[in-house]
Parts: structure tokens; sequence; C-alpha cells
């Protein structure tokens, strides 16, 4: 376990233990509520990392490499971004799936990409969204938005 997990897992405990001394049963519904967050995000985790095994199992590195790695340039960057902008799952299963992609050769720039659309972008959502935000308002939003997530991808990518 590294240490960031470490750090982590002692701040919640911590929380845990401050809310339960506050109020124990307002921290045991919270527990429980929990828990079944958990169980049911089991099934997407689940198909995530299918997903991840088919990815890696089908598709060779250098097909990777080749339409998301350094040479892609900003067309590779714009085909991540657009599939992490149309995908809709947690960004905590994303996470994996772009270290996978970093390690078959895609580019730090299209991974940046793939995970900033992926959490600031809502084509799924986008309808949800135009209802209650406005037509307007939500078309602005996710445009800024995917300018903003092509704009970090390209500074990491010259920072890194």
């Amino acid at each position: 376990m590294n240490f960031t997990a470490v750090v982590i897992n002692i701040i919640a405990v911590a929380g845990f233990l401050i809310a339960f001394a506050k109020d124990k049963n307002k921290a045991i519904r919270s527990l429980k509520i929990a828990g079944k967050s958990f169980i049911k995000l089991l099934p997407m985790v689940f198909v995530i990392i299918i997903i991840i095994a088919l990815l890696l199992g089908f598709v060779p590195s250098e097909q990777i490499s080749k339409f998301v790695g350094e040479q892609s340039g900003i067309t590779g960057i714009l085909l991540v971004g657009g599939l992490g902008a149309i995908l809709h799952i947690p960004a905590l299963l994303a996470f994996p799936l772009a270290s996978s992609l970093l390690e078959e050769g895609a580019s730090i720039s299209a991974v940046a990409a793939f995970i900033t659309t992926l959490t600031m972008i809502g084509v799924v959502t986008l309808p949800l969204e135009i209802k209650e935000l406005g037509k307007k308002i939500a078309i602005l939003r996710n445009g800024i938005s995917l300018i903003i997530a092509i704009i970090i991808a390209l500074i990491i990518g010259v920072v890194l």
C-alpha cells in the first residue's frame, strides 16, 4: 500500500471517529449509506475491469500508441477527449483505465484530456442539464469545459 493511500485511509477513519463521537446514530447511518453505495457501484467496477481487460487483450499497444500516443498530436487529444466527454462512468473508475492507456503508449496529454473531459463534460447527461439549467447555459458550460479540458491537456503535454 502506498503512502498516499495510507494517509487517505487514516483521514477517513479519523473523520468517522469524530463523527461517531459527535452523533453515533448519524455516523452509523452514514456508514450504512456508504456501504449501500459501494454495493451499487460494484457491478460498474466489474464492467470497467472487463472493458480494460478486453482493451488490453485485443488492442495492440502499437495501435493505442498510434491513435493516442505522442505522435498523434492534437488529433489524439481530441479523439480521447471526445471519448471522455461521451462516456458516463465515475472518474474513480476511469483512473485505472487511464493508467492502462499510459502503460500501453498513450501520451500524458491524451490521458489528461480523457480524464478532464470525463469529469467536466456530460454529453450523456446533457438533456437533464438542459432541463435544469436551460439550453443556452448547458451548452455554454459544456463548450467552455471542452475548451478548458483541451487547454489543460496541451499544457500538461508541454510541462511534462
